[in-house]
């Protein structure tokens, strides 16, 4: 039987029906979309849309739903706790936010020390910078800003980028590479960058998807798309 889950996302987004809709037929994801809150670049989703959105992937019977907007999850300390209790609550099914599924995702795979390539500004960096130190005890070590000014620019760009951004941070003591952002194209690159560089990599749809599982205790690996997915740690 058929295992179902939802996403939520920004109406902007592009990218992730994509990604997550190249999974086997026992795994099938369904969508809502989300307004934005503001005119501010990557600030979290309308409230009231995450609710009723919630609500409705509530109605098709989900077992998880996520919230594919790392972003939202950096404009205010308590802004995951409570969003995901908003989900939970309108749609009566666990669920999480794409910021902690990189946090826990992390964890699992003991990586304390990152190096963070994203598509965000500068100003955003800080904001994850604080987020993973304050939450999970992870200290970003080195990151570099693809400059991408808004989210259509994030799904224009070539995953590339962040390649030539990991050759340019990477050091011996970084445990694990981070690319946050939703919106990037990343997930058939994530294999490759981790035989070049010799450790994990981190992608936003890439946690998600391994968190959306543990909360659904599917432990089925799904190679090639990175370590995190292919062993499954437990987090």
């Amino acid at each position: 039987m058929p295992r179902h889950f939802g996403i939520l996302i920004p109406s902007t987004n592009t990218t992730c029906e994509i990604e997550f809709c190249r999974l086997g037929p026992q795994l099938q994801v369904h969508t809502g979309r989300l307004g934005k809150g503001s005119n501010t670049p990557f600030s979290p989703s309308l409230d009231a849309d995450v609710a009723y959105q919630a609500k409705l992937l509530g109605d098709a019977r989900v077992e998880v739903i996520a919230l594919a907007q790392t972003s939202a999850s950096l404009f205010s300390d308590d802004y995951d706790a409570v969003t995901v209790k908003r989900m939970t609550e309108a749609s009566g099914v666990p669920s999480l936010t794409s910021a902690q599924a990189i946090g826990r995702a992390l964890s699992a795979l003991k990586a304390s020390r990152i190096a963070m390539a994203t598509p965000y500004s500068e100003e955003v960096i800080g904001r994850a910078r604080r987020y993973y130190e304050t939450k999970y005890g992870i200290t970003v070590v080195a990151s570099e800003s693809l400059g991408a000014a808004n989210a259509y620019a994030i799904g224009k760009m070539d995953a590339g980028m962040a390649e030539a951004a990991f050759r340019r941070i990477d050091r011996p003591d970084i445990d694990a590479l981070v690319v946050p952002g939703g919106n990037f194209p990343t997930l058939d690159w994530i294999a490759a960058w981790e035989r070049q560089f010799g450790k994990p990599v981190i992608t936003t749809n890439q946690a998600t998807l391994w968190a959306v599982l543990q909360t659904m205790k599917v432990a089925t690996p799904l190679p090639g798309w990175g370590r995190l997915l292919a062993e499954s740690p437990a987090g």
